[in-house]
């Protein structure tokens, strides 16, 4: 089987098992160059392709300085794609199976105090000299993100039937492919009610999303892309953090093991499918509860 065929018929076949599009695009993004550099070096059918191809690949991406969780990506997307083609009688061993991914530093970002008054402040102000819609809505989507913790995807696919202003609550199209309960504080309750209001006044046509461009059109991946990406040139702060919707994510699963959450509702409410996720940020995070305890503990007023 050649190649190029066996990678087209892979993804087929993940396009027939329903897997979602950003996955799609990850699989031609990571192992669509490894393909080519295998033809180039000559191996042009599936089983020309073996491990000291893919060890000598992995180490041109090094010396191209890829990221270890890049490299760890590319590494996984490349065994489910020879994994495929063991399943498909095109070889008999996946050449991948053995090769291991690289220790990654864990490193999380969020966001500071400052950063997020800063940001909020920035349409705030935009928001009152220019009272236009896109001000408004990026205000509100930072607002979201910040207080629920929702996944970019999840934000632009949000419908305004979706939110239930009664019992404060937000259903979104979750990660696990189902719709899923998030809970909203009463500000944030009230400042979507204003927000519909708002937005009920000044676009031509009614949306079902809550968010659609200028142009009212329904947000894409490339839309949000491009507001943060706005966001970041205005805010100027560096390296210091990365600034995107799933740094809300992360400072929002940081307050509330700051805050003395336990583990099991910080993944209730973070929705994650495995406890051990949610552990990852208890053990970033989850010295500060010592330091309060240290701080604040009853014995610290008693002679012993």
């Amino acid at each position: 089987m050649l190649l190029k065929f066996a990678f087209e018929d892979f993804i087929a076949d993940r396009k027939y098992q329903n897997t979602s599009e950003s996955n799609i695009a990850s699989y031609r993004y990571m192992v669509k160059p490894f393909i080519d550099y295998c033809i180039d070096e000559g191996a042009i059918n599936v089983e020309d392709v073996t491990r000291v191809h893919f060890k000598n690949y992995l180490i041109m991406a090094q010396q191209q300085n890829k990221k270890p969780h890049t490299i760890n990506t590319i590494i996984l997307r490349t065994k489910a794609f020879f994994n495929y083609c063991v399943e498909e009688n095109y070889i008999e061993e996946n050449i991948a199976k053995k090769v291991k991914t690289q220790k990654v530093d864990v490193k999380i970002d969020t966001f500071t105090d400052i950063q997020i008054n800063q940001m909020l402040a920035y349409y705030r102000t935009q928001k009152k000299k220019q009272q236009s819609y896109s001000s408004y809505r990026n205000y509100v989507i930072l607002l979201i993100l910040l207080g629920t913790g929702i996944r970019r995807k999840e934000l632009i696919l949000l419908k305004w039937n979706d939110v239930s202003f009664t019992n404060q609550t937000m259903n979104v199209f979750g990660k696990s492919r189902k719709y899923e309960t998030v809970f909203l504080t009463d500000k944030l309750t009230r400042e979507l009610m204003a927000f519909k209001s708002f937005s009920n006044t000044v676009l031509k046509t009614k949306s079902d999303y809550i968010f659609v461009t200028n142009k009212e059109v329904p947000f894409t991946i490339h839309t949000i892309e491009y507001i943060f990406r706005d966001l970041k040139r205005k805010m100027n702060f560096g390296d210091s953090v990365r600034l995107s919707p799933h740094t809300f994510r992360h400072t929002y699963a940081q307050r509330l093991i700051m805050s003395g959450v336990n583990a099991f509702a910080v993944q209730k409410l973070m929705r994650h499918e495995h406890i051990q996720t949610t552990q990852r940020y208890v053990n970033l995070w989850g010295s500060h509860l010592k330091q309060e305890n240290d701080k604040h503990n009853p014995l610290n007023n008693f002679d012993f």
